[in-house]
């Protein structure tokens, strides 16, 4: 027998989230940009635990200290260490370097992450189920139902996004809050979009009928027996709205509207930009570089898991 007759039985029994994982395990870059996630998520739960502890304790957080007398301090391999200014700094202190405030930049930096995660994860748990249900309805009952969410969706789309979420966020206030829904509530039309074109195709396939004739609820064939067979959209739609939630959140930050009193990657560019004229640059470079990063890393890991997990790729191979 050989190998390859060999491989082909050994994957007989293996489920699709199996042979998604052993694919996805063989490319390397993905494998990377799996690991940059799990980084940005540790220190997104580091940040977290920080906050909330002097959140309790009600404590002022490092990140928030200021320090006029270390302004502008460069990061750690940029300082002249000849200056005077930096003799009563430690060698590790600042490793970023310091904003006009004298606050050190790599807090503000992990305590961006944390809130790059709140509103990615948010503002996905919003507009996923909005998107699921509404596209799981308009394929399978079809009709009104299907011409009401058409319309629903279309009206939503004709919207300009960021106008959109800003009039939100303005009737609901400046604030993370308002953030979290102005993003969250335009986010669904895509997958809504995605998931009724792949349940109108689903419901007429013979698992369907079969559990139609055996008296199962409308509710029932929908989320138990149609939707596990779409819900890989889910996951690779998720991968793509996290970064697109970031980087609007970003800009709604760089505008002044978005999270007020913590610091966001947005606010800090906002600080940052009139400094750089002044060679000032590792508060803009700190925050634009992890937002690079994790951006990158998601949307190459979006990619391979659309790769690995849709059925005409993966026949094609």
């Amino acid at each position: 027998m050989s190998s390859g007759e060999m491989d082909n039985l050994s994957g007989e029994g293996r489920s699709l989230w199996g042979e998604a994982w052993q694919a996805l395990r063989r490319q390397k870059m993905t494998m990377i940009c799996l690991w940059i996630v799990a980084i940005y998520t540790a220190v997104a739960f580091y940040g977290e635990g920080v906050y909330w502890w002097h959140k309790v304790k009600d404590t002022t957080p490092a990140y928030k200290v200021t320090n006029l007398d270390a302004r502008y301090v460069p990061p750690l391999g940029f300082r002249d260490s000849s200056d005077p200014k930096y003799d009563n700094l430690s060698a590790f202190q600042y490793p970023l370097g310091s904003d006009g405030l004298g606050r050190d930049v790599l807090q503000r930096a992990i305590q961006g992450t944390r809130i790059a995660y709140e509103v990615g994860i948010v503002s996905s748990l919003i507009a996923i189920p909005i998107g699921v249900i509404l596209g799981c309805l308009a394929g399978y009952f079809g009709g009104r139902v299907d011409d009401f969410i058409v319309w629903l969706y279309s009206t939503f789309a004709s919207i300009p996004g960021l106008l959109f979420i800003l009039a939100i966020a303005m009737v609901v206030g400046k604030g993370i809050l308002g953030v979290f829904l102005g993003i969250g509530l335009t986010m669904w039309v895509g997958l809504c979009r995605l998931i009724r074109g792949e349940v109108i195709k689903h419901k007429q396939r013979p698992y369907v009928t079969a559990a139609r004739s055996l008296g199962i609820s409308h509710a029932g064939v929908i989320f138990r027996h149609i939707l596990p067979n779409v819900f890989h959209i889910v996951i690779v739609t998720f991968t793509i709205c996290f970064p697109a939630a970031i980087n609007t959140e970003v800009i709604l930050s760089f505008l002044g509207i978005g999270v007020q009193g913590e610091p966001s990657w947005g606010e800090m560019i906002n600080s940052a930009r009139l400094r750089l004229w002044q060679g000032i640059w590792w508060e803009m470079g700190a925050a634009t570089t992890a937002i690079f990063f994790i951006v990158l890393a998601f949307n190459l890991l979006g990619d391979a898991l659309r790769d690995a997990l849709d059925p005409r790729l993966r026949s094609g191979k």
